[in-house]
């Protein structure tokens, strides 16, 4: 089981901004030795995950069964994307949903309008949950006790001069989002990007994912996402959540 764990730390450490890589770039970024790497290199390079070409390692087109699996498996995504592109039509904005994974939230529908993020996001891209409005709707459900936990996890560092870096800070904004029913976050990711998101709960009122819209900060003010964007975003979260099983 552990040597399963090196293989999918192997998987994860190719990024978009690492691909493809060397052996010995592949373990550095997986914290592993170069013989470790080598051996699950070979085995994902054999069962066609990973193709190797000259030095350079990267993934292949078949890693994505292994998302597709959990996206088939939940109805209420495929449900869930014309609501999506309908809300996006009306704010003429970004619209997506993500689930919370431990300290990140993972994208698992999105309808994207324009380009305002650096970084490219799309369905399977990973963000950092607690500086995320689509992370704090969701960590506001779990136990106090287990958002410290998470939150110690951390090594918190700021990705703009608004980020907040304070673990009681971010505690208790999250618990605050959660209080109110939804989460704006103002240029804390990066420079510009301001969002709005609420949870998207299961018929026992869990949270089972959040949805969002995403805008320029020179564009929409907070008041006019509060005003205009959330009755939008609660109308469609509701029509998600009769979606559950």
């Amino acid at each position: 089981m552990t040597t399963l764990a090196k293989g999918i730390t192997v998987l994860r450490a190719f990024t978009a901004q690492r691909s493809p890589m060397t052996l010995s770039q592949t373990a550095a970024a997986a914290g592993l030795t170069r013989a470790t790497a080598r051996r699950i290199l070979r085995t994902f390079v054999a069962l066609g995950y990973i193709e190797q070409n000259g030095r350079q390692f990267s993934l292949t087109p078949r890693v994505l069964e292994l998302g597709f699996g959990y996206l088939s498996a939940q109805s209420w995504i495929d449900r869930a994307r014309p609501v999506l592109k309908e809300l996006s039509a009306r704010v003429q904005e970004s619209c997506s949903a993500a689930i919370l994974q431990g300290t990140d939230i993972v994208y698992v529908a999105r309808v994207p309008t324009r380009r305002i993020m650096s970084v490219a996001v799309s369905v399977g891209s990973r963000l950092p949950a607690f500086h995320t409005s689509l992370g704090r709707v969701q960590l506001g459900f779990i136990e106090d006790a287990e958002i410290w936990r998470r939150l110690m996890s951390l090594r918190i560092e700021p990705y703009t001069t608004h980020t907040i870096t304070d673990p009681q800070a971010l505690f208790d904004r999250v618990k605050y989002d959660h209080q109110q029913g939804f989460s704006i976050v103002d240029e804390e990711l990066e420079r510009g990007l301001r969002s709005i998101a609420v949870p998207i709960v299961d018929r026992t009122g869990e949270a089972v994912a959040g949805l969002n819209i995403s805008t320029n900060s020179t564009r929409i003010t907070r008041n006019h996402m509060r005003e205009h964007f959330l009755p939008r975003l609660r109308e469609a979260s509701e029509q998600i959540s009769s979606f559950m099983p």
